[in-house]
């Protein structure tokens, strides 16, 4: 077995086939050997149990036969060549075929074409992990013991397998809309055309249209009327500046533009100041230097904004709860029982297009370029109708698994497969990565690989709901997951743009650097991906001053100096890191000012925009493909987990300076932090030795492999060695054994780090979020947190009182952790 590789190297370890006989007995002699050598591996482990048990135990031989696995297996797969061969596999043209096949119809969840993708991506874990068909299609209703078994049994499989589970969460779909100005007397001045253009110079989009009408996820159903006021953002400053001035939002029609924030909080900031509904539009501000205004022409024609798109998207109030609204913390089954749902709007709201919020803004001003927060109101009303039919409707995850030798460490890969029409950037770029991935693992399997640890593969469904499908899977199986998973990769969209963003867990950003540094740049032999951080866009122009800031304030959101930026929300890592503490990662190539704009959410999300702008040639798939896949073989083959706490920990005196810069100074100075900035120090001391542990445990590992004797080939010659390493050289099995134990020991102290910051009663006001590290922001959504609890009584809440009580709790749970990781 290969184990040169170290914590601080490639940690990637070898799981070569496990050893064949010379030569292929014919059928009734290969019946006769198989039989005989099950007796004398039962005559063994009985000899052990009953006549050895002072050299080594049975239960310890069963509990660490992955280690047992290791020890006999070939030499035919080393770490490199697992590596190399996966790296092999994700190909270009693979991708772009996969991505016309999938980004070519709308498959919106829980419709037909949802289901019947999600059917293909079944196929595909058959085909690729030589899965057998069922009889009858493996398709379980959550709750059902077929759908608990496919999870809960995942630690005893022998072999890959594939299912779908189906939840039933509350959802909408849209039934018809209206939007008109209305004069003083009643009459209609204007009736909104409420259908993108569908420009004939994309054919799918010219096609589909109107297949998925302009709605928004989870919006209520309403008729309303009213003044129509612009509140910039909607974020909660813009409606503080706007209430300061005196404006009275009692009865209006707000209308804001995408950006800074998640939709859904544009909407309760103005549900909670009394509005009678919300408008949202795309605005070309926001398209950094590819405007009309700059010269160049509007897709399809150019890279510029068709005046025509809208952006669809759920308005769930996500930084309260994801997922299925009416059962926050519990699994959506057909027959649950629900609320009403607090994480949904009580008013009802609109996307539209920024060639209707021209014409609605001139009511308003008629330089809208030059207008700032006046709180000027429309003399004229606005009538807004959205009906919507909201009900509960069928959603489906696919799932493989993997089986590792380690059967109670598992892996966790996914991406949502949903999208609001066609989707070619979100989700189907990710999606298309991540059946590069499969093929990649595939391949491995195909030549004798069986990973170190499990690998579970999910494609997630109404992610675009509010993450619904990954969250309904975390509610359902918590203590599994709490127990088993030692990190999760998502995958959302990975090429909208040029430039390369990674995010995760501060444990996984040395992990990310590393791998990045060895994969080749997509289209530049002379860098690497990691380069591709700084990559921008082809074209060129004045970007208006909002654009360059939100691109600017996402840049400067990695910490510590690692380059990664932490996660909030938006995208299915969510329940996983910010409710049970699983270490998490994402990535992709995102838009920059100088980038062709991304139609998000859009028609113009398609794959003739993909294959012209975004990605031409498909090496970003390709590559992130390539990324990924490195990161997982090295979380699922290293002897020791490739976290990095220390990092963790000492990015946490940077936390908590930020949340400080951003509070009230008179409240910081009456707060006292110094109980906290100790609790680090004590973490931090706890952590650097951990990173010794790590190394001596795995020292100690290959150093009592060595002593092992060696092995034969040959089934029969492989068990009388089993037999005489049990019943005559007790002392170096014993020694192996405790060095085993001691690299489990040593990982589930890695694993449990990032468990360490979540407390059951959760971060208050939204108690569903237990990690007290990392959160979405109240009021961002997408935008991270630190140390949110104390964030919030600081900032938001004010409380002085509230302020020490959160710093006490955070300072008494990394004591805990502190005493958990010690090693």
């Amino acid at each position: 077995m290969d184990v040169k590789h170290s914590v601080d190297e490639k940690a990637h370890g070898v799981l070569p086939a496990p050893p064949q006989a010379q030569t292929q007995p014919k059928p009734a002699k290969r019946r006769f050997r198989k039989a005989w050598a099950a007796a004398l591996f039962f005559a063994v482990y009985c000899a052990t149990s009953y006549t050895v048990k002072c050299r080594v135990s049975h239960k310890d031989v069963v509990e660490h036969s992955w280690a047992f696995d290791a020890a006999r297996t070939n030499t035919h797969l080393t770490s490199d060549k697992v590596e190399a061969l996966f790296l092999s596999v994700p190909d270009e043209a693979s991708a772009l075929a996969a991505s016309r096949e999938y980004a070519t119809h709308p498959h919106i969840a829980s419709s037909i074409e949802d289901y019947e993708d999600a059917k293909v991506i079944l196929k595909l874990f058959q085909d690729e992990f030589n899965i057998s068909p069922p009889e009858d299609l493996p398709v379980f209703p959550a709750g059902t013991e077929a759908s608990r078994s496919a999870t809960l049994g995942i630690n005893k499989l022998t072999k890959p397998t594939a299912w779908i589970d189906t939840y039933y969460p509350i959802m909408n779909s849209p039934l018809d809309r209206s939007l008109q100005i209305i004069d003083s007397d009643g009459s209609v001045v204007w009736d909104a055309d409420l259908v993108e253009d569908g420009d004939p110079g994309d054919a799918e989009a010219a096609k589909y249209r109107d297949a998925v009408p302009t709605f928004h996820g989870l919006s209520r159903d309403g008729d309303v009327q009213g003044q129509l006021i612009y509140a910039n953002y909607g974020r909660k400053e813009d409606y503080e500046e706007l209430v300061a001035k005196g404006v009275d939002f009692t009865g209006k029609i707000v209308i804001t533009r995408y950006g800074a924030i998640f939709r859904g909080l544009k909407i309760e900031g103005a549900q909670n100041l009394g509005a009678a509904g919300v408008l949202i539009y795309s605005d070309p501000r926001d398209d950094g230097s590819v405007t009309v205004e700059n010269g160049y022409e509007p897709y399809p024609a150019g890279p510029a904004r068709n005046p025509t798109s809208v952006q669809r998207g759920s308005v769930q109030f996500i930084s309260l709860y994801p997922g299925d609204p009416t059962t926050p913390g519990y699994p959506a089954y057909e027959n649950a029982t629900r609320t009403e749902g607090e994480n949904i709007p009580k008013i009802p709201s609109l996307p539209i297009s920024w060639a209707n919020a021209q014409r609605l803004l001139s009511e308003i001003s008629h330089d809208h370029d030059a207008r700032s927060l006046t709180g000027e109101i429309s003399e004229t009303k606005v009538h807004l109708v959205n009906h919507v039919d909201t009900k509960v409707m069928p959603i489906w995850n696919t799932m493989a698994a993997i089986p590792g030798h380690i059967k109670n460490e598992t892996l966790l890969i996914g991406c949502h497969r949903d999208a609001w029409v066609m989707g070619a950037a979100d989700p189907t770029s990710g999606t298309v990565t991540l059946r590069e991935v499969i093929k990649g693992f595939g391949a491995l399997l195909k030549s004798g690989w069986k990973p170190l640890r499990n690998v579970v593969i999910a494609s997630w469904d109404a992610e675009e709901y509010g993450l619904v499908g990954s969250t309904e899977f975390a509610e359902d199986f918590p203590e599994w997951i709490s127990d088993n998973v030692v990190s999760y990769i998502n995958l959302d969209v990975s090429v909208a743009g040029s430039q390369w963003s990674p995010a995760g867990s501060p444990s996984l950003a040395h992990l990310i650097h590393q791998a990045a540094s060895e994969i080749p740049h997509p289209t530049d032999p002379t860098r690497t991906l990691w380069d591709a951080k700084k990559d921008v866009g082809p074209y060129s122009g004045e970007a208006h001053a909002d654009s360059l800031a939100t691109y600017d304030g996402q840049k400067q959101a990695a910490s510590h100096g690692t380059g990664v930026v932490p996660l909030g929300s938006g995208s299915d890592f969510t329940a996983f890191l910010q409710r049970l503490g699983i270490a998490s990662m994402d990535q992709g190539f995102g838009f920059t000012p100088s980038d062709a704009v991304y139609h998000y959410h859009s028609i113009y999300d398609s794959q003739q925009w993909q294959e012209i702008y975004a990605d031409p040639g498909f090496h970003r798939h390709v590559t992130v493909a390539k990324h990924l896949g490195l990161v997982a073989l090295r979380l699922t083959d290293s002897i020791i987990l490739p976290l990095n706490t220390t990092q963790y920990a000492l990015e946490l005196d940077d936390y908590l300076d930020l949340v400080i810069r951003e509070a009230s100074s008179d409240i910081v100075e009456a707060v006292n932090f110094s109980g906290l900035r100790k609790s680090f120090k004590k973490l931090q001391h706890a952590s650097f030795k951990l990173d010794k542990e790590k190394v001596d445990a795995e020292k100690n590992f290959k150093k009592a492999l060595g002593k092992l004797p060696k092995r034969e080939d040959g089934i029969a010659r492989w068990l009388r060695w089993l037999a005489d390493l049990l019943l005559h050289r007790g002392k170096p099995v014993k020694e192996f054994i405790k060095a085993a134990k001691r690299v489990q020991a040593a990982n589930g102290k890695l694993v449990a780090f990032e468990r360490g910051f979540i407390h059951e009663e959760g971060i208050k006001d939204r108690e569903w979020y237990r990690h007290l590290a990392i959160a979405p922001g109240k009021w961002l959504g997408y935008g991270a947190t630190p140390l949110p609890s104390i964030y919030d009584a600081l900032v938001y809440d004010k409380n002085i009182t509230l302020s020490q009580e959160e710093v006490h709790r955070v300072e008494k749970l990394l004591g805990a952790l502190t005493h958990t990781i010690k090693p």
